[in-house]
């Protein structure tokens, strides 16, 4: 086989494995009431299966280029579709609660490392004006996995069973196995650099302790215990910031955050996300519980929001020109959290038009977002620090996932008991998670201006 011909097979392996990854981002969301009538559980219960992936691929991500580096990434990449593969058929056979949760950390275990070493072939393979074309390939996977992943996961529940929405990655992962050990190059490096372990081990338990602090007083009402995991975070993070100081090479330097801008972003990333992480959980619970929806049509009313975010893509650079990333930012952070807010009014009388226009708008604006706050916390990193920079990053993304799915199922439980109402429920939760996006507006208003000059390309975190 040729060159040209290795490097097409390289793109489709990556490509194939980031629309497994996103794509298990989206399916389950429309699936999650039938999968709790299986179960036995009550569809708001559901939200630690969600956590559990996107937390296990926070904690992990840092770790996968040092893997790639110190065992090949052949061999690492192989092992990632198989720990995925095979997580995919334990989520179909579990039988509790428990076993699934467990099973989705197995698959995120996998997850994790599909992207970052995906894209570390391809930097190594792929130069020159070639690599812009290989990651354009790459993140078009990534866009198509959340377009179809909300409509396919509601038509595998009512077509056949919600146990499919696990079982199609197992063929898909069959075939990238084959093509990883025939095409993908192995990477080893003897000269690896040894991986800040302690470091990763504190970074970990803080995300996992603040978490829980969250997730456990939303379902158990003990706030004793969440005011103690909160206590272990900030204490883990404080040990942290103690040890990278003393340390030669920390996992995160310290440096980064003397960048204005990127301590702003991530900050900014973090509230605002949380608030939108609530939408693609709460939406389809809320259409199928109170509005009566089909899983079907639950998910065919997320194509708008998908569709329309897709297409916003391309707005966000001549935007950003014309009126800078501050005012760009402020301006389109109300839109997002307005429209949030605005999923409060959907009920039985709502029409279908209307609910389709803030389910586009709430996507569009929600896409340009994301570009563009990714890219203003990432453009000033120097060369050195742009890759500690943007794995610290994608902790962040996915830390505020599993936060936002956390806070907006734990606010619906909270409101449904205080009063009684399971639609007042979800109407007072989508005003707080829409609140808590608005709220991330100030933060952006303390972006450090500067002369206007051309916008670089979002990065591929900016396609999340």
């Amino acid at each position: 086989m040729n060159k040209e011909s290795t490097h097409t097979a390289l793109l489709w392996i990556v490509a194939t494995g980031f629309f497994m990854q996103a794509l298990d981002t989206t399916i389950v969301n429309t699936a999650l009431p039938s999968i709790a009538r299986s179960l036995g559980v009550p569809a708001l219960a559901m939200q630690p299966i969600v956590v559990a992936y996107t937390l296990t691929m926070a904690l992990l991500t840092p770790a996968s280029g040092w893997l790639a580096d110190r065992f090949g990434t052949r061999r690492v990449y192989f092992i990632a579709i198989l720990l995925f593969v095979i997580g995919s058929l334990c989520c179909s056979s579990a039988h509790t609660l428990s076993q699934l949760i467990i099973a989705r950390v197995l698959q995120g275990v996998g997850g994790s490392m599909l992207l970052p070493i995906g894209r570390l072939a391809v930097l190594r393979t792929i130069t020159g004006e070639q690599y812009v074309s290989a990651l354009a390939l790459i993140s078009v996977a990534g866009q198509v996995g959340p377009i179809l992943g909300p409509t396919l996961g509601g038509w595998f529940v009512q077509a056949f069973s919600w146990h499919w929405i696990f079982l199609i990655n197992v063929p898909i992962g069959a075939v990238g196995l084959i093509a990883v050990s025939r095409y993908l190059p192995d990477g080893a490096s003897r000269d690896a650099p040894r991986f800040d372990l302690t470091g990763c081990a504190m970074l970990s338990l803080c995300m996992v302790a603040c978490s829980l602090a969250i997730d456990v007083p939303m379902r158990t009402h003990r706030v004793d215990w969440s005011v103690g995991l909160f206590v272990l975070g900030v204490a883990a993070a404080l040990a942290y910031v103690l040890y990278a100081r003393r340390a030669s090479h920390p996992l995160f330097r310290l440096g980064l955050f003397r960048e204005p801008n990127f301590s702003v972003g991530l900050l900014g990333n973090l509230i605002c996300r949380i608030g939108s992480s609530a939408v693609p959980f709460l939406v389809p619970l809320m259409l199928q519980l109170q509005l009566g929806y089909t899983p079907l049509h639950s998910g065919l009313m997320m194509l708008p929001s998908a569709l329309a975010g897709t297409i916003a893509k391309r707005w966000i650079a001549p935007l950003i020109r014309r009126f800078g990333y501050e005012a760009f930012l402020l301006v389109n952070t109300l839109i997002v959290g307005g429209s949030i807010v605005a999923f409060a009014l959907f009920s039985h009388g709502t029409p279908l038009a209307v609910e389709i226009a803030v389910l586009a708008l709430f996507g569009a604006a929600n896409s340009m977002q994301f570009a563009a706050m990714n890219s203003v916390t990432l453009k000033d990193l120097s060369i050195a620090d742009a890759g500690s920079g943007n794995s610290l990053f994608s902790m962040v993304q996915m830390l505020a996932i599993g936060l936002g799915v956390s806070i907006g199922g734990g606010l619906v439980n909270l409101f449904t008991d205080q009063w009684g109402s399971a639609a007042l429920g979800f109407r007072l939760s989508f005003v707080c998670v829409g609140v808590i996006t608005l709220v991330s507006a100030l933060v952006f208003r303390r972006i450090d201006k500067e002369p206007a000059r051309p916008v670089p390309l979002p990065t591929r975190a900016a396609q999340r």
